[in-house]
């Protein structure tokens, strides 16, 4: 499965990637790694990279890395469709204390853009 993973430097998006990349490894996936700027994010995108590079370099999975610009979500959706992804990983979302989950705005952007299936990674 060609699988297509944003990653912006949040917690829940650094919880997507060793869950993605451990998946890529048992099931043979074709990774990409697209890295995108997060306003919610601490982390820098060199500081992101570097994680990234950290994860596949211990599970021996050897990626594509790519720095997308502009907005996020609409990179992710038009790189997906692009270049024929079979899926769309993303981290994020909770649950609020109603049982409703909550994501930001980058993640619903794909989910109700993309047309190519999304998985959402919560932690």
């Amino acid at each position: 499965m060609k699988v297509l993973l944003g990653v912006g430097g949040t917690d829940h998006s650094m919880a997507a990637l060793e869950q993605t990349v451990a998946r890529a490894v048992d099931a043979g996936d074709d990774l990409t790694v697209g890295i995108v700027d997060n306003p919610a994010a601490e982390l820098s995108r060199e500081a992101v990279e570097a994680r990234v590079r950290e994860v596949l370099d211990e599970a021996g999975l050897d990626a594509e890395i790519r720095h997308l610009e502009g907005d996020p979500g609409s990179e992710l959706v038009h790189l997906s469709e692009a270049e024929e992804f079979d899926k769309i990983v993303l981290g994020g979302g909770e649950t609020s204390p109603m049982g409703k989950i909550k994501i930001g705005s980058i993640a619903e952007f794909v989910l109700l853009n993309s047309h190519v299936t999304v998985s959402l990674v919560r932690r």
